[in-house]
């Protein structure tokens, strides 16, 4: 299993939302192909065919806010992205 499909796994268990890596969760969404862009310390995330636009920026440990996890999460299931053919 990927590093990015058990931070995937993470994101969705919902147990940790204030624990997940900050790093982590941008690469997750790389990897769920969404586009970057970057304007001080806010990482701004979209993608063709999702409405939403995700802005995270880092807590003061290098952590992801609770609440954007959770925003990822619903934009992840609302969308059911990270799903592959078989599933």
């Amino acid at each position: 299993m990927s590093k990015s499909t058990k931070i995937l796994m993470k994101v969705l268990n919902g147990k940790n939302d204030s624990n997940i890596n900050f790093t982590d969760l941008v690469n997750l969404l790389i990897f769920l192909e969404f586009d970057e862009r970057i304007k001080g310390s806010h990482h701004i995330f979209s993608k063709e065919g999702i409405v939403e636009i995700i802005n995270l920026q880092p807590d003061e440990n290098n952590k992801s806010k609770a609440y954007q996890v959770k925003q990822v999460r619903n934009i992840i299931l609302n969308y059911k992205l990270g799903e592959t053919e078989d599933e």
